[in-house]
């Protein structure tokens, strides 16, 4: 497995009105962060907000294209980013969830406390496949192929690509004492975007370059 210490390019936050930082997304444009009662876009250049959604965002964020798709307790709820209409909602799966991705057609769902990763039907909420994590799972992204879940526990975090067949952690980055990492998301290249929970920051962490060469 390869080690090192995640490399913190950039922070943006805290945000009048965000007392914390959930689940993260990307739209190829603006980053979408939740805060609780509300969904945030922001914008990664300025490091601006640009806007909110009234909607319950407790846990894991993702984008598939168009739409949003946001974890609230024991729900996920589908969510259009232009009117923030809820269209629909499915059930999380038992226990909750804490980190949220799209990848593959179908949804991704990180559990904190059950220490797994279930990959669901975005239509019905089944569970098609369950990975399993030693550490609780918060964030979780797919990039180029590559499956990264964040870890938080105590006072330690660390961003972990693993492999989905085996489970195997392949590569970990540890993140500095005090920035831990509540949600995760990919901008399909070199850059990962991670929530810092009650920091109220959304932090970009560099993703190994040798990562993107294998």
């Amino acid at each position: 497995m390869k080690r090192s210490i995640a490399e913190i390019l950039r922070e943006y936050g805290p945000f009048p009105g965000a007392e914390r930082v959930n689940g993260v997304t990307y739209d190829g444009e603006q980053v979408w962060f939740a805060s609780g009662d509300k969904l945030h876009a922001l914008d990664p250049k300025s490091g601006k907000e640009l806007r909110a959604i009234g909607v319950a965002s407790h846990a894991g964020t993702a984008f598939d294209g168009r739409h949003l798709f946001q974890i609230a307790d024991d729900r996920i709820q589908k969510i259009d980013p232009k009117t923030g209409r809820v269209l629909a909602t499915i059930p999380a799966p038992e226990g909750g969830g804490s980190g949220l991705a799209w990848a593959e057609g179908t949804l991704w769902v990180g559990q904190n406390r059950n220490r797994k990763i279930h990959q669901v039907d975005p239509q019905t909420g089944t569970i098609l496949r369950t990975i399993t994590s030693d550490r609780f799972v918060t964030g979780v992204t797919w990039v180029d192929g590559e499956l990264w879940h964040a870890t938080w526990e105590g006072d330690e975090s660390d961003l972990r690509r693993i492999d989905p067949q085996t489970d195997e952690v392949l590569e970990k980055l540890d993140m500095p004492p005090g920035a831990g990492v509540s949600g995760l998301e990919s901008d399909g290249g070199a850059r990962f975007f991670c929530g810092g929970g009650s920091s109220g920051k959304v932090r970009v962490v560099r993703r190994p370059k040798r990562s993107l060469a294998e």
